[in-house]
C-alpha cells in the first residue's frame, strides 16, 4: 500500500483516502527545469487572506474560552499527580476545528453563515488555548506555589517558620498572575521578526502545529480531519465514562482500580502496579518511546533498587523510627538524589543550548545579511542553504503586514515591570523590590536565549533558569524568608521566559498559516488573561475538593512542590540538612545525569535513541513507578498499532490519545464538583493477601 494513503472500511467500502496533506506533502511548483520547491501556498492561492479584525472572531475566542477550561483541567490534574505533561498543541488544534467546523457547517445548512472558518481563525483559537493553558504549567500550581504552603513546608523539618510559609488564597494568586505573565509578551514581541524571518528559526512544534493546520483547511485534508476528530470524540466518550464507571469503586484513596495489585502485592508496595489510567495510556501514547522507556528505567533503578537498599541501612545512615516524610530519614534520599538527577541533566543541557546557540548568533549578527550561515535544526537534520519560494515570499508578505510598534512592546514591558516591582513585595514580604529589579533586567537576556534555543532545538530551559533564580534569590535573602523569596523569584522568572517562547512557537505558527502577528498577539495576550483566572479557578477546585493534595502517596501527590522547597532550602542553609552519605549520592547522580547526556550526544544515532533521558529518570524517583507502568502500556499498544498499520498509526494515534487524555482529564470537574458536595464513592474495592483475607473472614464470622 502507497504511504501516502490509508484503508478506510467505512460502511463496507474500501475507500483510498489521500492523506497528502497532513502528512505534510505539499503540490510541487516546477517554476525551474529540474527544481522541486514545496509549496503550500499555491493551495490556498484562491483564498483571499482575512484581514487581522476578521481573524479575530466572537466565535473563536468562545470556543477558546471552553477549551481552554478543559485543556487546563487536563494539564492540572497531570501536575498535581506525575508533573508529566506532553504537548496538547495538537488536541487543541484537532478540537478547536471540530467545534468551530460544527458551528459553521449547522450555520450553513440554515443559511446564516457569514464568514467561512479559516485557518487564519483556527491558529487563533489554537494559540489562545495554548496561552491560556500554559499558565496552569508556569503558574507553578504544583511547584513553586504549592511549595511555598504550610502543605509542603509540614513535609521538612527545616524552614517551616511563618516568614517561609505563604498559603494558597484565589485573591493572591490570580493578583499575581496578572502581574508577572503578561511581560513575557512585551519582553521579546520586538524581536519577531529577527526570529522568524532573519535567524530563519524553525521552532519544530510551532511548524508541526502550522502543519496540522494547514491540512486541515486544505481539500485533501478536510476527509482525513473529520476522521480524526470523530476517533478523537470516540475515544473521549470511552475514557470520561471509564472514568465515571471508576469513581464508583474509590470511597477511600487506597480504594479502586488506582490501587489494583496487578504485578504482585510486593510489587504494590514498592510502586509497581497497573492503575487502569486511560490519560497515562494516552500521554504514553503521545510522548516518544525512550521517554516512557527512561522513565521505567528511572523507576527499577529507584524503587527497585536504591529504596530498598537505602532502607535496609536504617539506624545507621538514618534514625530508626522517623516519619516517612522526614527529610533527615529515607525521604530525604529521595528528594535530593531526585534534584541532583534534574539540576545534572538540566544543567548539562543549558550548557549545550548555548554553546551550539551563541556560535550561531554571534557568526549572524556579524554577517548580519549572510543568514545562510545559521545551521537550523529539524528533526535531527541540518539545512544551511533555504531556497526563496513562493511560500516564503507570501509568509514575508503577510507577516510584516501587521507591524506591532516597538515602543508599545518597550512601554509594555517598563510600565509592567514598574507595577509588579511596587506590587510584589505587598504580596511576598521577603521579596524586595530590587530582587525584582534584578530579575527584570536579566529576563529579556534569558528570554532571548531560551526562545532562541527552542528554536533551533525545540528545548525550553524555562524551569532551568526558575530554578537558577531559587538559589540566587534565596541566598541573597538568607534565613529570614530566603525560601519563600526564592520560590517567588523562580515564579516570576518561569513565567516571563516561558511565555515569552510561546510566543515565538505560535509566531512561528502564524507565519505558515498567513496568520497576522498583530492577531497573533492579541489572541495571546487575550489567552493569558483567561488563563490568569481559569488556570486558578480550576486549581481551587482542585484544592477544596481534595484535602490531601501535596501528600506523598494521595491521589494527588504534586511530587515538584516539595522538590522546588527543597531547592529553595539548599540554596539558603547549603548542604548541612542531608542524611548520611545523601551528599555522596547526589555527586555520584549529577556525574552520571552528565555522562549519560555525553553518551547521547557522542554515541552513533542508532545508539543514542537506546540511551535513557535522565531528566524522565528523575520523575519516578520521588514519585513512583505506577504511572510508567502505565506510560509504557501506552507505548506498547502504539507500537503494535505501527506494526499492523504504520500510516494509520501515525494519522489516527494522536487522535486516540488526545481523545484518552481529555476523557478522564474532563472527568476531573464532575468528580472534583461530587468532592465539593460531599457525594462520596458507594464501594471500597480493596486487595488483601491470602492471610490477611483469612484473618478478615475469622474477625467477620465472631
Amino acid at each position: 500500500m502507497d504511504e501516502n494513503r490509508v484503508l478506510d472500511r467505512e460502511n463496507g467500502d474500501e475507500e483510498m483516502v489521500e492523506v497528502s496533506q497532513i502528512r505534510r506533502r505539499a503540490i510541487t511548483n516546477n517554476e525551474e527545469p529540474g527544481s522541486e520547491i514545496i509549496s503550500i501556498e499555491r493551495v490556498f492561492k484562491q483564498k483571499p487572506v482575512p484581514t487581522w479584525r476578521e481573524q479575530l472572531t466572537v466565535r473563536a475566542f468562545v470556543v477558546s474560552f471552553f477549551l481552554s477550561i478543559l485543556f487546563s483541567i487536563i494539564v492540572m490534574k497531570l501536575n498535581l499527580t506525575t508533573g508529566v505533561i506532553p504537548s496538547l498543541n495538537v488536541s487543541a488544534g484537532l478540537l478547536g476545528f471540530f467545534f468551530v467546523k460544527t458551528w459553521t457547517t449547522a450555520l450553513e445548512r440554515t443559511g446564516l453563515l457569514r464568514q467561512p472558518f479559516t485557518r487564519q481563525e483556527n491558529t487563533v483559537i489554537q494559540t489562545c488555548t495554548v496561552a491560556a493553558y500554559d499558565i496552569a504549567f508556569s503558574g507553578g500550581f504544583a511547584s513553586y506555589l504549592l511549595g511555598m504552603s504550610e502543605i509542603a513546608a509540614n513535609q521538612s523539618t527545616e524552614a517551616n517558620t511563618p516568614a517561609d510559609i505563604k498559603n494558597p488564597a484565589l485573591g493572591w494568586i490570580i493578583g499575581f498572575l496578572f502581574l508577572v505573565s503578561f511581560l513575557g509578551l512585551f519582553a521579546l514581541v520586538a524581536l519577531r521578526k529577527i526570529m522568524v524571518i532573519d535567524y530563519k528559526l524553525i521552532y519544530p512544534s510551532g511548524t508541526a502545529t502550522a502543519h496540522l493546520i494547514n491540512g486541515f483547511h486544505t481539500p485533501e485534508g478536510s476527509e482525513i480531519a473529520k476522521k480524526q476528530v470523530k476517533t478523537l470524540g470516540k475515544y473521549f466518550l470511552f475514557s470520561f465514562l471509564w472514568g465515571f464507571f471508576k469513581w464508583f469503586y474509590t470511597a477511600e484513596d487506597s480504594c479502586g482500580f488506582q490501587a489494583f495489585p496487578t504485578l504482585g502485592l510486593k510489587a504494590y508496595d514498592n510502586s509497581f502496579y497497573f492503575d487502569f489510567s486511560t490519560t497515562y495510556i494516552g500521554v504514553g501514547m503521545i510522548c516518544p518511546y525512550i521517554v516512557n522507556a527512561s522513565m521505567l528505567i528511572g523507576a527499577i533503578i529507584s524503587w527497585g533498587i536504591m529504596w530498598p537498599l537505602i532502607g535496609n541501612r536504617e539506624g545507621s545512615w538514618y534514625p530508626r523510627g522517623l516519619k516517612s516524610n522526614d527529610l533527615h530519614g529515607l525521604e530525604g534520599y529521595k528528594v535530593f538524589i531526585a534534584i541532583a538527577l534534574i539540576l545534572g541533566d538540566g544543567l548539562y543541557n543549558f550548557v549545550k543550548v548555548v554553546a551550539r546557540t551563541l556560535p550561531s548568533l554571534i557568526s549572524t549578527l556579524r554577517s548580519k545579511i549572510n543568514l545562510k550561515t545559521l545551521p537550523i535544526q529539524d528533526n535531527n537534520n541540518t539545512d544551511t542553504s533555504i531556497a526563496t519560494s513562493y511560500d516564503d515570499e507570501q509568509r514575508t508578505k503577510y507577516f510584516l503586514k501587521d507591524q506591532i510598534p516597538k515602543s508599545v512592546a518597550i512601554a509594555g514591558y517598563i510600565v509592567l515591570a514598574i507595577i509588579s516591582i511596587i506590587v510584589l513585595p505587598h504580596i511576598f514580604h521577603p521579596l524586595k523590590w530590587y530582587y525584582i529589579l534584578v530579575i527584570y533586567i536579566t529576563a529579556p537576556v534569558l528570554g532571548f536565549c531560551n526562545a532562541y534555543g527552542a528554536g533551533l532545538t525545540d528545548w525550553s530551559l524555562a524551569s532551568t533558569y526558575g530554578k537558577l533564580f531559587i538559589f540566587i534569590i534565596g541566598a541573597w535573602a538568607g534565613s529570614n524568608g530566603g525560601v519563600l523569596a526564592g520560590l517567588a523569584a523562580c515564579g516570576v522568572m518561569m513565567s516571563i521566559v516561558t511565555t515569552s517562547c510561546d510566543l515565538m512557537q505560535d509566531f512561528r505558527t502564524g507565519y505558515m498559516t498567513l496568520s497576522s502577528p498583530k492577531a497573533m498577539f492579541i489572541s495571546q495576550v487575550i489567552g493569558t488573561g483567561m488563563g490568569c483566572i481559569i488556570a486558578p479557578c480550576v486549581f481551587w477546585l482542585f484544592y477544596k475538593a481534595f484535602k490531601d493534595i501535596g501528600i506523598p502517596g494521595s491521589q494527588y501527590p504534586a511530587p515538584y512542590a516539595i522538590i522546588y522547597r527543597n531547592i529553595a532550602i539548599l540554596g539558603v542553609d547549603g548542604f548541612s540538612s542531608l542524611p548520611k552519605n545523601c551528599l555522596v549520592l547526589c555527586y555520584i547522580t549529577f556525574a552520571a545525569a552528565v555522562l549519560i547526556n555525553l553518551a547521547r550526544d557522542l554515541a552513533p544515532k542508532k545508539i543514542a535513541r537506546f540511551i535513557p533521558i535522565p531528566m524522565a529518570m528523575a520523575i519516578p524517583f520521588y514519585l513512583g513507578a505506577y504511572f510508567t507502568i502505565d506510560m509504557c502500556v501506552g507505548s506498547l499498544i502504539l507500537f503494535i498499532w505501527e506494526c499492523i498499520d504504520k500510516t494509520k498509526a501515525k494519522i489516527f494515534g494522536p487522535a486516540v490519545a488526545s481523545g484518552l487524555i481529555c476523557g478522564e482529564g474532563l472527568w476531573s470537574l464532575p468528580q472534583s464538583i461530587l468532592a465539593l458536595a460531599k457525594v462520596n464513592p458507594p464501594i471500597c474495592m480493596r486487595f488483601l493477601s491470602r492471610k490477611d483475607n483469612s484473618r478478615v473472614d475469622t474477625f467477620l464470622s465472631t
